[in-house]
């Protein structure tokens, strides 16, 4: 949970401490680079990581990403300028990826089935924490501190995360020892010493690196039908094929070929992949309603989010009486097809509203997606044995991110036409003094004194109404996870390895 919290905490404590940031080192028109170079990080390491701990196990992987993370926060508090910041933070995502998917193997490796929701539960509590406290503890280190206290935080967590790690937990290394035992002709046992498919990780890094900063930059650095994005677009299609050439003929693949062909693993990949699409719509567009719309503060609006997390995590908790009497694939559908009628009852509410009824309906979407998300990250984790177990988490781990950054992409083009449209069939006496994106309607709305009256109220319509878009698409998000979920076995594999008993389980706790 320590280890968890790093990356937890770090997602969350930057984004109030920018505007110090900003203030200190410059280099305002790429700061956005502070959360997207360590998205980028995270999200193309996930595969590698997973295969690294499914072959070296899980201990040294988990270690490293630990120490990596700290060296990245270290340089991050000692950077000079935007430039060697933003090359810091990504350091950092390249531990920040090992601590994701290997933390969730090892909760998958240590506890048997039936314990594993209260488990994942207590690492959802971690990030459900980290994004109430990160924001108020960022916004405080930097204004009555400094703000490179907001990575020098992380050593002290980090030191002790690591010396537990170290002292506490022990592998019994059976499970990937034993796919590398061969016999001699003679019979005698001998030891292949395991290949790392470093072509295949450098693909990966290449086709995911170029997808996701098409994604990030694409309508914010440049237009999305510009020559940038389309030969980024066009260099990730070509390095995604050459991946796949390169991880069929590799001995020991990072992406390997039965991911997609198991359907328990793929469809689940396909669901989580739209889970992260949807998820855009409640945690980028919901704070700009509540303070554009509702015209709450800052410190406010976090909480109408807020409730999402709180009930997530007890709910994931609870699934297991549902999956365990229904089945996971029956707990998943109920959780989404719930999920999508929150959805859909977001742009039900009366404008301007207030503040209980997002809130409310942000709690009952935390709740339905506990049901959804959990189960489905077990039922893969069951299916495999302990070799495999690293890899088959961080292939779901990885769609989802890639969800969210296709999401955010997807649903900031509707947010940008939709408002692009209201601003454009305003009124003629309005038009003039307008504002002409998102971000300049929010700052407007901040100084709504310099605007009319008539003004601030159409602009507030139209930020409710281009919310109201967001969430409609997200319910069609909704709607693609359950499609995914109908082609998904009616009743999960459980391997040996998983099953509910502690004889043979290979980790055990120190």
């Amino acid at each position: 949970m320590l280890g968890m919290a790093l990356a937890a905490l770090d997602s969350t404590i930057i984004a109030t401490a920018v505007p110090q940031i900003v203030g200190d080192l410059g280099g305002f028109s790429v700061f956005s680079w502070l959360f997207s170079g360590y998205l980028l990080a995270v999200t193309v390491t996930l595969p590698v990581y997973g295969k690294l701990s499914d072959t070296f196990g899980r201990k040294p992987v988990l270690v490293t990403g630990i120490a990596v993370f700290l060296a990245g926060s270290l340089l991050c508090a000692g950077a000079w300028n935007m430039a060697s910041l933003i090359a810091f933070r990504v350091l950092q995502g390249l531990g920040g990826g090992a601590l994701q998917g290997t933390v969730q193997t090892i909760a998958a490796d240590l506890y048997p089935m039936k314990e594993r929701p209260r488990i994942q539960a207590r690492l959802s509590t971690v990030w459900a924490t980290s994004s109430v406290a990160g924001p108020a503890l960022g916004g405080l280190l930097a204004a009555y501190a400094d703000w490179r206290w907001i990575f020098l935080v992380n050593l002290p967590v980090g030191a002790v995360a690591l010396w537990l790690v170290l002292r506490h937990f022990f592998e019994d290394k059976r499970g990937f020892e034993d796919k590398r035992g061969l016999e001699d002709p003679a019979g005698r046992s001998r030891t292949v010493r395991p290949r790392i498919d470093w072509p295949g990780a450098l693909a990966i890094f290449a086709s995911g690196g170029l997808l996701l900063t098409a994604l990030v930059q694409g309508g914010v650095a440049w237009p999305w039908l510009s020559l940038p994005s389309l030969l980024l677009l066009g260099a990730s299609a070509v390095c995604a094929a050459v991946t796949v050439l390169i991880e069929r003929r590799a001995a020991e693949p990072i992406i390997p070929g039965w991911v997609w062909r198991r359907r328990t693993i793929s469809t689940v990949n396909l669901a989580l992949g739209a889970l992260g699409l949807l998820m855009v719509a409640p945690t980028v567009f919901l704070p700009t309603y509540a303070q554009a719309v509702l015209g709450l503060g800052p410190i406010a609006a976090g909480f109408v989010l807020s409730t999402m997390t709180l009930s997530w995590p007890i709910a994931a908790a609870l699934s297991s009486h549902v999956y365990n009497r229904f089945g996971i694939r029956t707990c998943a559908l109920l959780g989404m097809s719930a999920a999508t009628l929150v959805l859909l009852a977001f742009p039900q509410l009366p404008y301007p509203g207030a503040a209980w009824q997002p809130a409310l309906l942000s709690l009952a979407l935390g709740a339905t997606l506990g049901l959804f998300q959990l189960p489905l990250i077990i039922g893969v984790q069951s299916s495999v044995g302990y070799a495999e177990r690293g890899t088959a988490t961080a292939s779901i781990l990885f769609c989802r991110q890639v969800g969210q950054s296709v999401g955010a992409a997807l649903f900031g083009a509707v947010a940008n036409a939709t408002l692009a449209g209201r601003l454009a069939d305003a009124p003629a006496g309005l038009r003039a003094g307008l504002p002409d994106g998102l971000d300049a309607v929010s700052r407007a709305l901040e100084h709504a004194g310099t605007l009319t009256e008539r003004a601030a109220d159409y602009l507030r319509r139209s930020v409710d109404v281009t919310v109201e878009h967001v969430y409609y698409g997200a319910a069609v998000a909704g709607l693609l996870a359950l499609a995914a979920l109908l082609f998904a076995p009616r009743r999960f594999p459980v391997h040996a390895d998983a099953r509910d008993t502690t004889e043979g389980t290979p980790v055990r706790k120190g």
